[in-house]
């Protein structure tokens, strides 16, 4: 049985008047694509326990009981163990992610361990802000050189009216980096795959990266 590590943001709190976290069918919709496969999840956060969601995308939405009862106790990511216990490590994003996993010198050693294994490294929205400042594992230049990846563009940012409160504009900020940032239409689904590298654009691009890091653990079998 294939076993994927879901890294989740732990940070609840943009400023006083925003709260923030985990966008939740960011987490929710691969989360029941990856059950339904079969595959085991293990869901860790920056420090563990309960995962803070952003209010704003449970607006309209049931949340998924299986998926609600996941972020109800997460292990740190130092629990999470060693990449080569996994098939894949998937991120996905929400604003917290600004603040804590592009922070957070374990994750992105972690992840820079599955990329150096060639595991399967996937992200959706702003899931991609812990590669930020993220360094090879085998070699001194920064992660997502040279990689093609999508996250949440800076338009998108703007429209939401958070980006002068965000800490960098993340797609900018990949760039600055080395990476080829494609990007699609505003609020499209797009997905990018380079290799081992599965990237989302959007929280509308949630279900599209599940699909295609499903591909690709089962063509690896």
């Amino acid at each position: 049985m294939a076993k994927i590590l879901v890294i989740v943001t732990g940070h609840s709190q943009i400023d006083e008047e925003h709260r923030t976290g985990l966008w939740f069918d960011e987490f929710a919709i691969p989360f029941k694509a990856f059950s339904q496969e079969g595959f085991e999840i293990v869901t860790v956060s920056p420090h563990g326990g309960k995962a803070p969601v952003d209010p704003r995308s449970l607006e309209g939405v049931t949340p998924d009981p299986a998926a609600k009862r996941a972020l109800e106790s997460t292990v740190t990511v130092r629990e999470a163990g060693d990449a080569f216990e996994y098939a894949a490590v998937f991120l996905p994003g929400g604003h917290g992610t600004m603040f804590d996993l592009a922070r957070n010198d374990a994750v992105k050693a972690l992840v820079s361990e599955f990329d150096a294994q060639g595991k399967i490294v996937a992200a959706v929205c702003h899931g991609p802000a812990a590669f930020v400042d993220a360094i090879r594992a085998a070699e001194p230049r920064t992660l997502v050189a040279g990689r093609r990846i999508t996250c949440f563009t800076d338009a998108e940012e703007r429209a939401t009216g958070l980006n002068a409160l965000m800490p960098f504009l993340l797609a900018s900020k990949l760039r600055e980096q080395g990476a080829e940032v494609v990007e699609g239409a505003d609020w499209s689904d797009h997905v990018e795959v380079d290799g081992n590298w599965i990237t989302g654009q959007n929280p509308q691009s949630s279900a599209s990266v599940a699909k295609a890091v499903i591909e690709a653990i089962n063509a690896r079998v």
